[in-house]
């Protein structure tokens, strides 16, 4: 199992194929576009995702929808993952162009030699949570002491372990960790005081959940969240992977790669504007759960990405100093960190998405989306 396992785990979908596939149209690229061969075909380009069909990955099925790539010369295929995919690995083989992957599980393909660059960070926060009913007084890091703590591991431990950590808890000793299957049963049956669940996945689906004591879904009102945003550990997820080798010696390559985050952020920046349409998007390429859940996730994404400090990509060196820091210097349940060295220079580069937000910006596009309001969405059981 993989990053992508966890992230999607709720879509439930355990056994589903990790080839599926939507493409982008394949027919004339814009006259005179460099990326474009003489008989105006598209330069084909392949997006490996960490996770199947959903509205996490909203902002790049918008882009094929609404002809974004194809406006840059693109014919891009999405390649949905499955429960043994690595999205690096797919990257690094040459399987595909760019991948979708959270930081701290690409760092360490990085210290063992895969050579890639976060050339996008798309998400600038963290939407990793850990919920609990109100009955169990747990409302910080701190309260966990003592308690059943669910954990997915695989890779998506890691904010949780530094919150406790931070909060003076011994890990080894001072609470229950509980192997967290991929769904919400074991937190509805009572086994876990605390679950991990993203805001934009796993704690809908407990939402989405009819409460036997009164006979409707649960509601936010009855649980409490614990969110590493606020707990101050939180780490870099969903960013756009690219070969660094390429970038480094193949110029069309780097080209294409401005082409792909300036397209991928127009689609994002859709996403935004139009998170009910961006849903329906998704829908049609046919995701385990349904419309409220999909609106859910676009709507729950957005605010991971907007307001954008820096424009939307644009990687925050506090916010990777921090992620850094935290994969050299916490330790999990088995005692073992992320890393042991810090990464290279070549793990992160803000060179391709500064030129893309500055295109973006000449052509009158928002990139900072300051005026963002999220949506209030009624969710419906089983996320109909």
């Amino acid at each position: 199992m993989n990053h992508s396992t966890r992230m999607k785990l709720s879509i439930g979908a355990v056994g589903i194929a990790a080839a599926l596939v939507l493409s982008g149209c394949a027919s004339g690229g814009s006259t005179g576009d460099s990326t474009a061969s003489s008989s105006g075909e598209l330069t084909p380009i392949t997006l490996q995702l960490q996770w199947v069909a959903q509205a996490q990955f909203a902002g790049y099925y918008a882009a094929v929808a609404q002809g974004y790539y194809k406006k840059e010369g693109l014919n891009v295929t999405i390649k949905e993952a499955g429960t043994t995919t690595v999205p690096i690995d797919v990257l690094a083989a040459g399987d595909a162009d760019y991948a979708i992957s959270w930081v701290p599980k690409v760092l360490g393909s990085i210290e063992q030699g895969t050579k890639v660059t976060d050339v996008a960070q798309i998400f600038e926060r963290s939407g990793t949570t850990q919920i609990s009913f109100k009955d169990k007084g747990i409302t910080s890091a701190a309260d966990l002491k003592g308690k059943k703590v669910g954990s997915w591991g695989y890779g998506n431990q890691w904010e949780l372990f530094a919150g406790m950590q931070k909060a003076g808890i011994d890990t080894t000793s001072q609470i229950s960790l509980v192997q967290q299957a991929f769904d919400m049963n074991g937190f509805l049956a009572g086994d876990i005081d605390a679950a991990q669940a993203m805001t934009y996945n796993e704690y809908a689906q407990v939402l989405e959940t009819v409460n036997p004591a009164t006979g409707k879904l649960y509601q936010p009102s009855e649980l409490n969240v614990i969110n590493w945003n606020d707990e101050g550990t939180a780490m870099l997820q969903d960013a756009i992977w690219a070969d660094a080798d390429k970038l480094a010696n193949d110029k069309t390559y780097a080209s294409n790669t401005v082409k792909f985050i300036k397209a991928s952020i127009e689609g994002w920046v859709y996403a935004r504007d139009h998170p009910q349409e961006a849903a329906d998007i998704v829908l049609k390429a046919g995701p385990t759960l349904g419309a409220s859940h999909q609106l859910w996730q676009t709507n729950e994404v957005n605010k991971l990405i907007w307001p954008s400090t820096g424009g939307i990509g644009a990687i925050q060196k506090k916010a990777w100093d921090q992620t850094v820091k935290i994969a050299l210097g916490t330790k999990d349940d088995t005692g073992s960190t992320i890393i042991t060295t810090a990464p290279p220079a070549t793990a992160y580069s803000n060179k391709y998405v500064d030129q893309a937000l500055k295109e973006l910006k000449a052509e009158g596009v928002d990139v900072l989306g300051k005026d963002f309001t999220p949506l209030t969405v009624a969710l419906k059981e089983g996320g109909k």
